[in-house]
Formats: C-alpha cells, sequence, structure tokens
C-alpha cells in the first residue's frame, strides 16, 4: 500500500511521465521469483545475478529495448515418466525487468551452477565527462571593445 499521492506532480510538470511510471511499479515488484542480487563492481561496472536452476540457454531470453532490461524464461515441461514425491525446484515461467540508466549497456551474460550472470557497463560520453580547464600564467584574456550604438 503506497502512503503518498502522485497526483499533484502529474499536474505540474510535463515530461516526467517515465518517472512517474517508475515510481508507480515499485509498489508491485512482483512475486520475487527469481530471486536475484545487483552488484556494483566498481564504478561503471555492475553485475545482476539471478538464480534460474532448472533452466538451460534456450529457456532463457534477455532483451533490452528503450533503457529496459527484461530477462524472461520458459521451460517447455517435458513428457517424462518422471513421478515426484517433492518438486522444489520451481521451473515456472518468469520475466523480470530491469530500469537500465542511459549510457549503460550489456556487455554479456553467463549461466553457470543455476546462475545467470549479466554484466553491465556504463559508458559515458566524452562530451559529459568533466574537462579540466589549464590556467595559464602571465596572460589575461583580451577585451572585446563596447561599441556604442
Amino acid at each position: 500500500m503506497r502512503t503518498f499521492d502522485l497526483s499533484p506532480l502529474y499536474r505540474s510538470t510535463i515530461g516526467y511521465d517515465r518517472v512517474f511510471n517508475l515510481l508507480d511499479g515499485v509498489e508491485g515488484a512482483g512475486n520475487g521469483y527469481p530471486p536475484y542480487n545487483i552488484e556494483r563492481v566498481d564504478e561503471n561496472d555492475y553485475t545482476i545475478t539471478m538464480a534460474v536452476a532448472g533452466f538451460g540457454e534456450d529457456d532463457i531470453s534477455i532483451e533490452v529495448k528503450e533503457n529496459a532490461l527484461t530477462v524472461s524464461g520458459n521451460r517447455d515441461e517435458e513428457a517424462t515418466e518422471v513421478k515426484f514425491l517433492h518438486r522444489g525446484i520451481a521451473t515456472r515461467a518468469f520475466e523480470r525487468q530491469f530500469q537500465v540508466a542511459d549510457h549503460v549497456e550489456v556487455r554479456g551474460a553467463a549461466l553457470e551452477n543455476g546462475l545467470l550472470t549479466i554484466k553491465l557497463e556504463r559508458l559515458i560520453p566524452e562530451s559529459l565527462k568533466p574537462r579540466r580547464i589549464e590556467i595559464q600564467a602571465g596572460t589575461s584574456p583580451k577585451r572585446i571593445p563596447n561599441k556604442a550604438a
């Protein structure tokens, strides 16, 4: 249950629809399956690790579209004659979506020992990186004469 009202913000802002949708989506974040970790490896590298026991490489799909990373899994139930006394490893279909910031790119994914690892990297363009301006000693900037009209 949400304890704050976003409606005043909807009335007074333009172009922030995506941010408000993200805030609304936090409340109903899903059922928690499959469990996952998000790790910050260093300043620009991140790793998402998902527990996907019972799924193979062919059963999992990873897609990036419009700043949304979607991981989905769908395993075809094989017609086997195995009779389970207890079936605790869930193999139900899932879809998990992560919002990815601008300039973050997926670098690769690997599936090992039931853990899906997705590597992400933030690539900041040179035009957005801070620049250091050198100060030259002994010179003053030229002034532009003020011409009267």
